[in-house]
């Protein structure tokens, strides 16, 4: 029998917390509305859905000392995934809280992580980590390393593939300096056009992006067509409307798991990101951030998902 692929991910794993509001939102003002905690992170999310898919994987983050570090372990070994993060009892574990309209739209997200900054760049040295980069068959990161933690992860990764997750328009800028390292990097169109320097769509998009260096892309616009770029062109993907919508809350993360977990397997990028397009459409009906689905639930959704058309 077959073993599994293994991937390494290194990122975020951290307190996620989602206020609804009840009704149409009202600025600078008391708005009605449920708030929801979970352990999320971009990568945390995206692995979660990876293993949902048959890869074996491993996580390096850093945490606090508080109860919330607690939370994110336990949520780490439920999801079956080896821990390799380390414990900081002096600090807080890094959160982030999404204020949702009735929708299940973005109003404003508040990103808490001063620790990712501090800490991830001396933890990739650990030997610990080198044993782990040296067993695994690819890797995963997201921008909440900062860029000297990524060149050094780059410098160590040697031929494995490496999958980047931009996180927000912020932070992807620190991805800029090895974006010719990269297999491969999922983004939005809000963080694509702060890579590429000027908001853009489709193949001029695409030049733009290639131009700063990077050779394989993702990128997501809401519901609207998902764009895919590679060394053999570029194409889109029209998702279908979900059946209902609950939250778009860890959308992408879905999409990024669900195609890496397909690469991995083997399938190329165009076959790979129908996959990732099946579980966003699952991750927004769920009301979940990280959707639950069986093998069947999983082949229906991605039946509704048309092939990719090429792009001029």
């Amino acid at each position: 029998m077959p073993t599994s692929p293994k991937i390494l991910a290194l990122g975020g794993a951290h307190i996620d917390r989602r206020g609804q509001v009840s009704g149409a939102y009202v600025p600078a003002a008391s708005n009605p509305g449920v708030m929801r905690e979970e352990v999320g992170g971009g990568v945390f999310n995206a692995l979660r859905s990876v293993v949902k898919r048959g890869v074996s994987a491993s996580l390096l983050s850093v945490r606090g000392g508080d109860a919330a570090a607690e939370a994110v372990a336990s949520a780490i070994a439920g999801a079956g995934i080896d821990d390799l993060s380390v414990v900081f009892l002096d600090r807080m574990t890094p959160s982030y809280t999404a204020l949702i309209d009735s929708e299940g739209e973005l109003i404003v997200g508040f990103a808490d992580m001063g620790l990712y900054d501090l800490a991830f760049s001396k933890q990739i040295r650990r030997a610990k980590v080198r044993e782990a980069i040296a067993e695994t068959d690819a890797i995963l990161c997201d921008a909440n390393l900062p860029t000297a933690a990524l060149e050094r992860l780059v410098a160590q990764a040697g031929e494995r593939p490496i999958f980047a997750i931009a996180i927000s328009p912020a932070k992807v800028v620190r991805l800029a300096p090895l974006l010719d390292e990269l297999s491969l990097l999922f983004m939005n169109r809000r963080e694509a056009a702060a890579l590429a320097g000027a908001d853009l769509s489709g193949q001029d998009l695409v030049n733009e992006l290639r131009r700063v260096g990077l050779r394989a892309g993702v990128v997501t616009a809401g519901s609207a067509a998902v764009l895919g770029f590679d060394q053999s062109g570029v194409f889109a993907i029209d998702p279908p409307p979900p059946r209902r919508v609950a939250d778009v809350t860890g959308a992408g993360d879905a999409l990024t798991g669900a195609t890496v977990a397909a690469l991995l397997r083997g399938l190329p990028l165009r076959a790979a990101l129908r996959e990732g397009v099946a579980a966003a459409m699952l991750a927004i009906e769920s009301a979940e951030a990280v959707p639950s689905f069986t093998a069947a639930s999983f082949a229906q959704a991605l039946a509704l998902v048309p092939d990719a058309r090429e792009m001029a």
